[in-house]
């Protein structure tokens, strides 16, 4: 198993092909399997655990694990993929929100709760990825996302700084921050979207002891630095 602090920007198949790169270097194998347990989006950065070989088996076991996050949702506008990856659009003040009733509204996701997953997702809607029929204009307005049932043991509310509240939450498999800032926002009457998300444990497993993909790959095969 490897631990992985992706970078932002990375997908997480960036950093699959790094280290599987580097291990096909050494073990001369072309269909050598590298996986990894739990998507993390582009724009989020943090742990994702990687398997090699045989182990790929326990992958399915450890993406059930829960999930532990840290970000900030900033208050006032709304996007359509809920967080950074759309443009934001203003919806309405949040100022007068002060942070007994901020805080109140993250109380209100706590335990076993219903969420919709975002439109910009891969999940299949119809046999289709959602994702793709958001970026159709003529169909995206057709595209209804059944909600899911989801866990959050844990959501607190680290810092609030003007429109940006940092929290940290834990979280069951299947369950979106995008979608939980989004419904914050719609709590509040003021609109919200994710604009930061680190992932900072997978169970028992911690980022602080992850390494990048490209120190991995230089650990792995000492080869000259290659581009994902």
């Amino acid at each position: 198993m490897i631990l992985v602090d992706k970078p932002l920007g990375w997908t997480s198949f960036d950093a699959v092909k790094k280290i599987r790169g580097a291990m096909r270097s050494v073990v001369r194998r072309r269909n050598f399997k590298v996986g990894h347990a739990g998507t993390l989006d582009p724009l989020a950065s943090g742990l994702l655990i990687m398997a090699y070989g045989p182990f790929t088996k326990q992958l399915p076991h450890i993406t059930g694990l829960e999930k532990v996050y840290t970000g900030t949702v900033t208050l006032g506008a709304i996007t359509p993929s809920y967080d950074l990856e759309t443009t934001p659009v203003p919806v309405g003040p949040w100022e007068h929100l002060d942070e007994t009733t901020i805080r109140s509204a993250f109380a209100g996701f706590h335990g076993e709760i219903m969420q919709r997953p975002p439109i910009y997702s891969a999940k299949r809607f119809e046999g289709e990825r959602a994702y793709w029929l958001a970026r159709d204009e003529d169909r995206a307005h057709l595209v209804d996302m059944p909600p899911l049932k989801v866990t959050i043991s844990k959501l607190e509310i680290t810092a609030i700084r003007g429109a940006d509240v940092d929290f940290e939450v834990h979280v069951s498999k299947g369950t979106y921050i995008r979608s939980l800032a989004h419904d914050v926002g719609r709590l509040l009457g003021c609109g919200a979207y994710l604009s930061a998300l680190r992932r900072t444990a997978i169970g028992p497993y911690r980022v602080e002891v992850a390494d990048g993909p490209l120190a991995w790959a230089q650990l792995i095969a000492p080869l000259p630095d290659r581009e994902p």
